[in-house]
């Protein structure tokens, strides 16, 4: 989980990945036989062969806010970098690219929990004094501490880092005669934007997000048919794509004869990767796998262990067929 920790700790929201992608790309080196970036800031590993051109999709921004007014005394106005549940905000800290902490607060009488009547606290007195320290444009990230608590992990920016340290776990162990393309894509969480380009660029026979999920299994939680430590999640559908009946059962025949725990999802709200690349050019034969997750979109998101082991078993067998 070391490497899982490394991930999650990288502040690098969306539109400033190059602090994430790097991290990536020392550790994929030398375990694929090209490793290149392209316009949209996508790390791309691709590992050679004859075979089919498959696809793996794990977009590795976070959500975050960006600095857009500086009041007269030192606080920070801000908006949303991605999908904020803006009811939980006042209180949560923020970690802008250099260090500097903030914490967001909001004026009285906020029922609405609007974001124009929040803002950010960074310690300054005057907007002189926050200027040394941030500017307009300036995003920052939440600060979430890496926890292993029995067979869980909590941290912030488990979505979708997990879904980054699986297509790494993954490439170690893979052995295939297929064209793999192992793509951690930018701007997911702002419209699927990195994963769009580089769908169009490789035109996969296959493709496969692998991202986080919610869960139904928290007292009185809306009714999902996913749970923290049941396996992993094969997607069937959710806002953005409907899943290719080929992939779906395919994925769903190598969970059983492989004995590996597995679980359909059917996410109403929100979605991933897979909802572009399903129709980059012609048409991509497209899937997901998904890790259960609680909490998404906060600093404290947790996963099960066992479930990203078997995500990771999945598409190992899932590049291998």
């Amino acid at each position: 989980m070391e490497l899982l920790k490394k991930l999650t700790e990288c502040n690098a929201p969306s539109g400033c990945e190059k602090s994430i992608t790097d991290i990536l790309k020392a550790e994929l080196e030398g375990l694929a036989d090209e490793l290149f970036t392209d316009v949209m800031g996508n790390l791309v590993a691709h590992k050679k062969g004859g075979g089919k051109k498959v696809m793996f999709a794990a977009h590795c921004d976070e959500i975050g806010i960006v600095v857009t007014f500086i009041e007269e005394k030192g606080f920070l106005r801000f908006s949303d970098v991605g999908g904020l549940y803006t009811k939980y905000l006042a209180g949560r800290r923020v970690c802008f690219k250099n260090g500097t902490v903030g914490v967001i607060s909001t004026e009285p009488k906020n029922d609405k929990n609007a974001l124009s009547k929040m803002f950010i606290d960074i310690g300054a007195s005057s907007r002189e004094e926050a200027e040394k320290l941030v500017s307009i444009g300036d995003m920052a990230s939440f600060t979430g501490e890496f926890r292993e608590q029995g067979g869980c992990v909590i941290s912030k920016a488990l979505d979708n880092r997990v879904g980054c340290y699986i297509l790494i776990e993954t490439l170690k162990k893979v052995n295939s005669d297929n064209d793999l393309y192992f793509v951690f894509t930018t701007q997911e969480e702002v419209g699927l934007r990195g994963a769009r380009t580089a769908a169009y660029s490789i035109n996969p026979d296959y493709a496969l997000a692998v991202d986080v999920t919610d869960t139904g299994d928290t007292p009185e939680a809306e009714k999902m048919a996913v749970k923290l430590g049941e396996g992993a999640a094969i997607k069937v559908m959710d806002y953005s794509v409907i899943c290719s009946s080929e992939v779906r059962e395919s994925l769903i025949r190598l969970a059983r004869d492989n004995g590996i725990k597995y679980q359909l999802e059917i996410m109403k709200d929100g979605g991933t990767d897979a909802g572009v690349m399903q129709y980059a050019r012609g048409g991509v034969k497209t899937g997901g796998i998904s890790v259960p997750t609680r909490y998404i979109h906060s600093p404290s998101e947790m996963v099960a262990k066992s479930d990203v082991a078997d995500c990771i078993e999945l598409c190992r067998l899932f590049a291998e067929k």
